[in-house]
């Protein structure tokens, strides 16, 4: 069982690896969109890798809506993500930093609602300052990821389960660095792409503090939706 494990989690490692160098094809423009990818078995010959790990590799660049595939054809460039993606991230580190992404709406939306009908006024002071930090930051050319760090952890501590809490400060790290890349790609945008950052923070504080709890939720869910289409399409200002 331990060896078999072993196996999956290298295939994984290797998936990840893979998925990050054919992303930085698509970010150069060197795989344009609209283009054919090669073939698995080419690729399995140009990497030195299995199938399963290029299958893998596939899978998760089409769920990231990076590629798309056409039955009996191959797969195909979907749309290219911004420079920033991999000059903030990590070439290597995208393909984990976009599952944070996932993790984080199945969370996040729960304790946005949750927070919504549970909070306290200190809860509520505590999620103002730090979007007030946030606010200040970015106002000043800043990235302030710590500022929209400590405003989502507000409101997941305002939801009175400290079980999402603890599940969060788990996911620390790697939710730290996704917040700095997706910042980082705000600031190198224009003031109005900030403005639309700012607005949905702004947004999910105003539902919690109405305590509208289907507000908070759906607020929450746009928003990480959105922080994540916009660290994948260089093309997308929103």
């Amino acid at each position: 069982m331990t060896e078999l494990l072993l196996k999956v989690q290298k295939r994984e490692k290797l998936a990840d690896q893979l998925y990050g160098q054919i992303l930085e094809q698509i970010v150069s423009g060197n795989l344009g969109e609209g283009t054919k990818l090669p073939s698995e078995n080419e690729i399995c010959a140009s990497f030195g890798v299995s199938r399963p790990v290029v299958r893998e590799a596939l899978r998760k660049l089409q769920s990231d809506g990076l590629v798309y595939a056409r039955q009996g054809v191959g797969s195909f460039v979907k749309k290219r993500p911004p420079q920033g993606l991999i000059e903030f991230g990590g070439v290597n580190d995208v393909a984990g930093l976009l599952r944070c992404f996932e993790a984080r709406i199945a969370i996040e939306c729960t304790t946005a609602r949750m927070a919504a009908e549970r909070a306290s006024l200190r809860h509520h002071r505590d999620i103002e300052n730090a979007l007030k930090m946030l606010e200040d930051g970015i106002g000043a050319g800043d990235i302030a990821d710590k500022a929209d760090l400590d405003f989502h952890m507000a409101i997941a501590r305002a939801s009175g389960n400290e079980i999402f809490v603890t599940i969060l400060n788990s996911l620390h790290g790697v939710m730290s660095k996704s917040m700095k890349v997706a910042l980082n790609i705000t600031r190198g945008g224009s003031a109005e792409r900030a403005q639309k950052v700012l607005k949905e923070h702004r947004q999910i504080y105003d539902a919690i503090l109405g305590r509208d709890g289907d507000s908070a939720e759906l607020l929450m869910h746009y928003h990480l939706h959105q922080a994540r289409q916009r660290v994948t399409d260089h093309a997308r200002d929103m």
